[in-house]
């Protein structure tokens, strides 16, 4: 089941799950991830299993609120599942 960005605070973050058939469906996702990343220079928190991803996006600045430029990027991720 596909799981939406949720949205927390204290600290604010963006968090959201993600569940693949494969351990080869994960191991993909999570190479594309890493260059997305690259490119935006932006790097999440990331806790993974054998056909699970669990993403943490924090604000660039510890102590900034999230701002549009995280959504952005949380949508660019939203791209690698489509």
């Amino acid at each position: 089941m596909e799981q939406p960005w949720t949205q927390r605070s204290r600290p604010e973050r963006l968090e959201r799950r993600l569940e693949f058939e494969s351990y080869e469906a994960t191991r993909d996702f999570l190479d594309r991830l890493g260059s997305l990343c690259e490119e935006h220079k932006r790097f999440p928190d990331i806790s993974f299993g054998r056909t699970y991803v669990n993403l943490t996006l924090r604000p660039e600045s510890d102590d900034a609120p999230l701002g549009d430029g995280d959504q952005s990027f949380a949508g660019a991720i939203d791209t690698l599942t489509a």
